[in-house]
This record gives C-alpha cells, structure tokens and sequence, in this order.
C-alpha cells in the first residue's frame, strides 16, 4: 500500500447527528468537491492507493459509520494528513444539546446511539462520545443559531477559492408553441424580431448556418437585445453565486424555437463563457427534431465549445 505523500485535499465532516453534517457535505460538493458520505473508516485509505485523486475529497463521517470508533477516526484523521502532506482538514459540527433536540423533535427521527430511548439520551451520549474530537479538529463550527443557507455562507469562507466549481449556466432555446420548458429560472422572449421563416431559402435552415445569423443581423435590434441581456446577466450571477445558488437555468424562446431563439441563445452563452462562467447550452427544439444531438454542449474559456 503506497504511502506517499499527494497534494489531494481532504476534508473530514463530522459531529453530533442533527448539527448539519449533510448541509455541509452537500455545500463541498457544489464546490466540486468529491462527496462521499458514512463509508466504512477502513475503507478510506484505500481511495488514495492509485495515487492523487483528480478532486479535492469530502467524507462524511459520524457515529452512523459502521466501524465508527473514536480511536480509528483520530487514527483517521492522522493518516490523512500524512498521506496529503498536510492537506487533510477535520471539520467539526457543534451544536447545542437544546438545539439538537428540537430539530430531532421537528424531523421525528431517532438518534443513533438512542433506538429505544428519548433523543435527549442519545444526545447525550454522542456530544461526550465525540468531545476528543472537537478538541483536535481544524476548523470548528457552531449551527446552533445558524440557517443552512448561514451554514452555506460560513462553509464559503472557509473553503470556496479559486479551483471551486463557480455557478454554472444553462442556456436553451425553445419554441413557445411547445410551452416554455420546466423548471427555467429566467425567460426572455425574442419573437419581436425578423423571422428567417418567412424568407424561403432560409426557412428549412435553423440558427446554427451562417445564412441564418447573417439575416438576423440585418434587424438593428439583435445586437441591443443581446447586449441587454448579457449586461444584466453579468450583474445578476455574482450576486446569485455569492448567495450560494449553484445553478441557473435560462431559456430563450421564438415561435418555432428554430432560428431566432437559436442564435440569441448561442450568443448569450458565448458572451457569459467568455465572461469566465461555466456554460452549457442546447436547443430544445432541434434536438427534438434531431437536427443537433440530445445533450449540451458546454462552453469553457474564452467561449470555446466541447461536447
């Protein structure tokens, strides 16, 4: 078993059930961290065997773990540290005993180390069991009076940086004679301007031929139209990504979803990429018709495409 040290960054989440261990492990993973949850404490090292692992790691351990022992997770944690040189993080979930107690009141669970007894038993039991741990973690964190969106923002801070996964986009076109599609954040209509439909040699083309974007840059109005909304998006997804939302789903519609939605759409998440936002886009409307395949394409850097 190789025991070389690698520059994989690991983050262990643990605490007293109920203090928002799974708020947490969710937050690490839309900052593109791998998230594991409650696998077997032996198992663990054996994730590091092949060598570095392509993401930063985030494992959710608590009293649930089947070989969970106190001993073997401050082991654990040591060993990590080692085998990351140094990059092993032990974060650590407080909460009040009454705080705990409400919430497991509210959800009707019950506790772990309390099948047949009240939760205050086992609440008990675990806050006493998981105080060593408390005591040598890295970073300690007290939910008692914090909202999961609160829990989010403090786990930003600590570690949100530059290699984290930003919000990321997705833009689509569509056709309104098919209903705008579900579960869209934002919609912006482009039927006002010219219809490529009406001209004969373009009607069978979509917004993806040169002919068609051509045409469509003959209207004053698309430049604007798209400017205006590019403008706006650009002021909206810091504010969106600084309130923690990971996702944010746009569609642009025409009337047949064919050429004008098509070439708004492909500007829009041209302009965004180019931006540094992490982009996907797809025509609802020709993938329906096979005209493209099913699926996004993705814009990275500087615009680029990749499938």
């Amino acid at each position: 078993m190789s025991t070389q040290p690698n520059q994989t960054r690991v983050v262990l989440v643990t605490g007293p059930s109920g203090a928002g261990r799974a708020t947490a492990i969710n937050v690490l993973e839309d900052l593109g961290f791998e998230a594991i949850d409650n696998i077997p404490l032996q198992m663990i090292p054996r994730l590091f065997d092949a060598g570095p692992l392509d993401h930063p790691l985030a494992l959710g351990i608590d009293v649930r773990n089947r070989d969970f022992t106190l001993s073997r997770l401050l082991d654990l944690h040591l060993d990590l540290v080692r085998r990351t040189d140094g990059n092993a993080t032990l974060l650590f979930l407080d909460c009040r005993p009454d705080v705990l107690l409400r919430r497991y009141s509210e959800t009707r669970r019950r506790h772990p180390l309390a099948q047949e007894d009240t939760p205050e038993v086992g609440i008990a039991r675990e806050i006493e069991l998981l105080r060593p741990i408390e005591g040598r973690a890295d970073i300690v964190i007290d939910t008692s009076l914090l909202s999961p969106h609160d829990l989010k923002a403090e786990l930003h801070q600590w570690f949100a940086d530059s290699t984290s996964l930003r919000l990321s986009v997705a833009v689509q076109s569509f056709s309104y004679k098919r209903g705008i599609p579900h579960g869209v954040d934002m919609v912006f209509d482009c039927r006002f301007l010219s219809n490529p439909h009406w001209e004969a040699p373009l009607r069978d083309k979509t917004g993806l031929d040169p002919d068609v974007r051509a045409f469509l840059q003959n209207d004053e109005r698309l430049n604007p139209f798209i400017a205006k909304i590019t403008d706006m998006l650009t002021f909206l997804l810091p504010e969106m990504e600084a309130e923690g939302k990971t996702h944010l789903s746009i569609g642009i519609g025409c009337t047949g979803g064919q050429h004008r939605s098509v070439v708004v759409a492909e500007e829009v998440a041209r302009a965004l990429a180019e931006d540094g936002w992490r982009v996907s886009i797809g025509h609802k409307e020709l993938m329906r018709r096979g005209v493209v395949p099913a699926g996004s394409t993705v814009m990275t850097d500087r615009g680029r495409a990749e499938k």
